[in-house]
């Protein structure tokens, strides 16, 4: 191991419970013990899935939050005996392992509860209104400390709470802790004074306008949080730990509007000068630990830090609250362990948390410990499989039903809370499988194959391994996903799978009576009836070094377009973004964390975005495009980057059950479709 990483593997105390390492693996959604979203049951993948982090060296490890009060079907947590009996016969596996297990509880989601178009139909017609509450109680699922808009729908509104509600989820917050300490837990922690959900929706002036004992001064905002913790001490005894989930600074400007890093505005939620008095405050009510970050989900972007924010995002607000308590403290966000190492022995921090990466790679504190940081497969910050709430203009949550029900699932490890369908099973007729391209999809059929027990042979046309996705890795800000295309041709290298590179094939029927895998992507939808097309830069072009001019016209303000756009303002260009939707990256799967980043940085910095617009026509320094109304605009440029999209370039039809299509060839995607089809593919041979 790294020397410099040893601060991160010293033992430390909360409160009188020892934890072995400063490895916190942080709440995610869908890792629940206890299920998410459905009806409350120990739940054995969220189990499996924690005890095999467990296995692999983490200290601390964190489930995903329980609701006190279920949101489907509006169940009390305390009342099901059973599962906390189940969950007492597996405590002893865990604790085998020598980590220690704090259960997260959450008070709710009030304004924060993602509304999908499903929902406002539910809610807006009265007669399913009354259908649907035994199912969806809205009224109670998004009441919050005042009335305020959903952060995701302005249909569903959030009422105010009742001070008789407070009282019985601070009640039931002290039966399931008791519950919990029964079972053998370690500890619990509140979630949360944190990210814009209920608990810090009171805390928030701009949020709470109560004029009870709930609202007003600071001690009346954290009234809810302080009553939580002292009815646990009060259930539990004082040596029980309670942690809190804690925003340091809302970095939030108002409602959906949140504030980038750098950026000069006024707060409009907890700033730094209240922090400093509520953390002691919070510490003073009976908190054992702080586990902290930034942001709500106005400003989605620090909670939940896509590839564009800074890696340590939170670091230098964490260090300086951890100044103002006597109680440990944990950083998470994008944290990067060296750093969290160099924190750690200079006092500055106490505990190190991960979340995201412990679902790309169970096993990677294992391998940082061996010295196999190459073979740790990385988080690429994508929210493609963990948390793909897509939100854009006029769309409230777009996400499928299944991903709403199977959060913490990953893009880039098709088995991450997965195992029941995706496994590597042993083949007992191994064959010959031929692969006909290189890039992720290619290698990720390649790798599975191989691990099966089959005999994978590629063929690639270029001169090197990757394909598209080598355009995709480009941008200056996209490290992490250049370190996953380069543990992939490790993969390639350690399973010594055989790769003809510089050859292109072109008829499968050489191959015929073996197993044909077809990997060869997608081509650029080039605008072939807008005159002047052949002026522009395909994306790809670009971001594999072909130059362009000062102003640059980018056109389509998709992921594709908007990143694009992010990367030439970045590097001194001036972008100009044309797009025919009514908003930015208004496309299903990409996580509104990551999008209002790029959105708000376009508005931040002045970048001309052009909606319901078309483009016309591309001339020598300009173009021209066409408004929704039929108004003509010339708009001068100096280059023009195409980014319309791409479509499947199959080398062969699927014939039959010897040929298997897969990612972008088979139709266009993400790096989640192209991963988790590919590694289907494989399994089915």
């Amino acid at each position: 191991m790294d020397k410099r990483l040893e601060p991160l593997f010293t033992p430390w105390k909360i409160g009188n419970v020892e934890i072995k390492n400063r490895i916190v693996m942080t709440s995610m959604g869908g890792t629940d013990l206890f299920g998410w979203m459905e009806k409350n049951h120990f739940d054995k993948a969220g189990a499996e899935f924690i005890l095999r982090v467990a296995q692999n060296n983490a200290g601390l490890v964190l489930p995903g939050c329980q609701p006190i009060y279920n949101p489907m079907m509006g169940q009390w947590l305390h009342k099901n005996k059973k599962m906390y009996k189940d969950l007492a016969k597996w405590m002893p596996e865990f604790h085998k392992t020598g980590a220690k297990l704090f259960v997260q509880l959450t008070a709710g989601f009030g304004r924060s509860f993602t509304i999908s178009s499903m929902m406002e139909t539910l809610y807006t017609n009265p007669v399913l209104r009354v259908i649907s509450k035994p199912i969806f109680n809205f009224d109670k699922i998004c009441a919050s400390a005042s009335p305020a808009p959903n952060r995701w729908s302005d249909k569903v509104p959030s009422r105010e709470m009742t001070v008789d509600e407070i009282h019985k989820i601070v009640d039931s917050f002290g039966k399931c802790a008791k519950l919990l300490q029964d079972a053998g837990v370690d500890g619990v922690e509140i979630h949360a004074v944190h990210e814009g959900y209920l608990l810090d929706q009171f805390t928030l002036p701009y949020v709470n306008k109560r004029t009870d004992e709930y609202g007003g001064s600071l001690e009346n905002r954290y009234r809810f949080a302080v009553e939580i913790v002292q009815e646990i001490k009060k259930q539990c005894g004082k040596d029980f730990p309670v942690s809190l989930r804690y925003s340091v600074v809302s970095k939030t400007k108002g409602f959906r509007e949140g504030a980038l890093p750098g950026e000069e505005y006024t707060e409009a939620g907890r700033d730094m000068a209240e922090s400093e008095t509520a953390a002691k405050y919070l510490q003073d009510a009976g908190y054992d630990m702080l586990n902290c970050d930034n942001g709500t989900y106005d400003a989605w972007f620090w909670s939940h830090p896509p590839v564009y924010m800074p890696e340590n995002c939170n670091l230098e607000d964490v260090e300086h609250i951890k100044q103002f308590v006597d109680i440990p403290v944990v950083c998470a966000g994008r944290m990067n362990p060296w750093t969290a190492a160099d924190a750690i022995f200079s006092c500055k921090l106490d505990g190190a948390g991960f979340a995201r990466q412990f679902l790309a790679d169970q096993e990677w504190v294992t391998k940082l410990m061996e010295g196999r940081e190459a073979d740790i497969r990385p988080c690429i910050l994508c929210h493609n499989g963990c948390f793909n709430m897509a939100h854009y203009n006029g769309v409230p949550n777009d996400q499928s039903l299944s991903d709403s029900l199977h959060l913490s699932r990953c893009a880039v490890n098709a088995e991450t809370m997965q195992t029941d369908k995706h496994y590597i099973q042993k083949t007992l007729e191994p064959k010959d499988v031929i692969i006909i391209g290189g890039g992720i999809g290619g290698m990720e059929a390649a790798r599975v194959l191989a691990l099966r027990g089959h005999r994978p042979v590629m063929y690639e046309k270029s001169s090197v391994l990757g394909g598209t996705f080598i355009a995709g890795s480009a941008e200056s800000y996209k490290g992490k996903l250049r370190d996953l295309l380069a543990w992939y041709r490790k993969q390639m290298d350690d399973l010594k799978i055989p790769v003809h590179l510089d050859t292109e094939i072109t008829d499968i029927s050489q191959f015929k009576g073996k197993d044909v895998i077809i990997a060869t992507g997608s081509m650029p939808r080039l605008l072939t009836k807008v005159p002047g097309y052949e002026k522009m830069t395909e994306a790809c072009d670009y971001l594999l070094g072909s130059p362009v001019g000062d102003t640059v016209a980018v056109i389509g303000g998709g992921l594709t377009g908007c990143e694009i756009a992010l990367e030439l303002a970045l590097t001194g260009k001036k972008p100009i973004i044309i797009e025919m939707k009514n908003d930015l990256v208004a496309q299903t799967g990409v996580c509104l964390a990551n999008s209002s980043y790029l959105r708000e940085y376009f508005a931040l910095n002045s970048i001309p975005v052009y909606l319901e617009t078309t483009l016309k026509e591309v001339k020598g320094g300009s173009i021209i495009v066409t408004d929704k109304v039929g108004k003509d605009t010339e708009i001068p440029c100096d280059s023009v980057i195409s980014c319309a999209g791409y479509n499947p370039n199959p080398i062969a039809t699927k014939k039959d059950g010897k040929v298997q299509l897969v990612g972008d060839c088979k139709s266009v995607g993400n790096l989640r479709s192209v991963i988790w089809g590919a590694y289907e593919a494989a399994m089915n041979i």
